[in-house]
């Protein structure tokens, strides 16, 4: 499954999809298959940052 390029929408998936599903971005990133560095520094981008006890972008 591809995940959207776009840096907002991206963020607001990511959300979406840690919000529902994972409990971590560990997690998400293991269950669907992404670097989660490379998607740390995609959302960097834009200036979001994982927030560990949130456990969302913001």
């Amino acid at each position: 499954m591809a995940i959207p390029k776009d840096p907002m929408i991206l963020m607001s998936y990511v959300n979406t999809q840690l919000r529902d599903f994972y409990s971590s971005l560990d997690e998400l990133c293991s269950a669907l298959d992404l670097n989660r560095e490379e998607l740390e520094e995609r959302l960097g981008t834009v200036d979001f940052h994982y927030n560990k006890e949130k456990n969302q972008f913001v």
